[in-house]
């Protein structure tokens, strides 16, 4: 590859000073020559008729600064191509590094508490080393790989999912591609190491009947008995939920409707509620009150969860989280498209959506061979 140093005249009567990274030539699919060019603007700008000695300065400053930049370019391209280390990042901590790359994805909540997440497994593979970029290398990459799949834990203290597995090595991994591009490693060794598959997981609902027995149903806590079925018509998460304040609940004239902020992905929701949803809340308090008050999340709610679908006849394993996925079953049993549905949980691609759809799907099957057979005599 040949890096060169160039200069582009602009209309402001200015030289922009760009790098050239020529990458060869080879015939595209039509047999035509073309060359492999791309391009680095540095936004420093030369005067195209210097006239006094202070532009003529000025001109010269920007210029060197631009030639020290290009060595800075081949050096690296040097180190990527022979394979040479920058010695001054081998003793540069790696959780610092990741700690910087976690806290710039910030404002994408979901993905900031993803890579947090994995950050814990990662601060506990590594133990009380400091681990540098020296340290790092293909055996380092294995072995953490080993230590999600066999030694590492939930936060329930059970073994940890195929699908956790599959999320905190990824970051872990982009950590890595990461410091690679940025010459802390010279070579990317998590590229060498196959990470885990992902797996379509069960998401255990409850059907509209079902629903109604949990309706009759005493339960322990009001509050809980509330926001679970609140959840079932609405869609809403738990810590959305557990959030929500009067001032997020809007009566209007055609409805009402809930406008707040997801906590899990901080995007800005709006979204009207049935009249039955509407009447579980109840009568209004101050804007500033939770809708909600007393729930909380613990053990002690999770088990009385299942205390109050036994009283219900159901013997299926019921978290608040069952409460979503009925909502978007019993959305698309009703005939809902399944880009509304979609939107209403606030899924950021369809494709997770699509997952409630193929039990939909399967539930019509069953329902297909529900009639008995009738005693017919078939002439063929």
């Amino acid at each position: 590859m040949k890096i060169t140093l160039r200069k582009k005249k602009l209309s402001t009567g200015k030289f922009s000073l760009y790098i050239e990274y020529y990458k060869g030539s080879g015939k595209n699919e039509h047999g035509k020559l073309e060359h492999y060019r791309e391009f680095e603007y540095l936004k420093e700008y030369l005067m195209m008729h210097p006239q006094t000695e202070a532009e003529k300065q000025a001109n010269e400053e920007t210029w060197n600064k631009a030639e020290q930049v290009l060595a800075i370019r081949k050096a690296e391209y040097a180190q990527g191509k022979y394979g040479i280390k920058d010695r001054s990042k081998d003793k540069l901590l790696f959780l610092s590094y990741y700690e910087k790359l976690k806290e710039e994805r910030y404002e994408s909540k979901g993905n900031y508490d993803n890579w947090d997440a994995a950050q814990n497994h990662i601060e506990a593979y590594c133990g009380k080393k400091n681990i540098t970029f020296g340290d790092i290398d293909e055996i380092f990459v294995q072995g953490f790989k080993k230590f999600l799949g066999h030694a590492s834990k939930a936060t329930s203290n059970n073994p940890l999912s195929q699908n956790s597995k599959h999320a905190y090595y990824n970051k872990f991994k982009a950590a890595l591609n990461q410091a690679y591009e940025d010459g802390y490693t010279r070579r990317n060794f998590a590229a060498a190491v196959k990470g885990f598959t992902q797996v379509e997981t069960f998401r255990e609902y409850i059907t509209h009947q079902e629903l109604q027995a949990l309706a009759n149903a005493q339960c322990k806590h009001q509050v809980l008995k509330d926001a679970f079925l609140f959840s079932c018509l609405t869609g809403l998460r738990w810590s959305d939920i557990s959030k929500l304040i009067w001032l997020e609940v809007r009566d209007e004239k055609e409805g009402s409707r809930l406008i707040f902020k997801q906590k899990k992905t901080s995007g800005q929701e709006y979204q009207y509620i049935s009249n039955q949803a509407r009447r579980i809340l109840g009568k209004r308090k101050n804007e500033d009150d939770l809708v909600f008050q007393g729930l909380k999340y613990g053990a002690h709610f999770n088990a009385e969860i299942l205390r109050w679908c036994m009283r219900a006849g159901i013997t299926k394993h019921i978290t608040f989280h069952s409460a979503r996925h009925t909502h978007a079953i019993l959305l698309l049993e009703n005939g809902a498209d399944i880009y509304t549905v979609s939107k209403i949980l606030g899924h950021k691609e369809i494709r997770t959506t699509q997952i409630y759809a193929k039990i939909v799907d399967k539930k019509k099957k069953e329902a297909a061979n529900l009639i008995p057979e009738l005693e017919i005599d078939y002439e063929f």
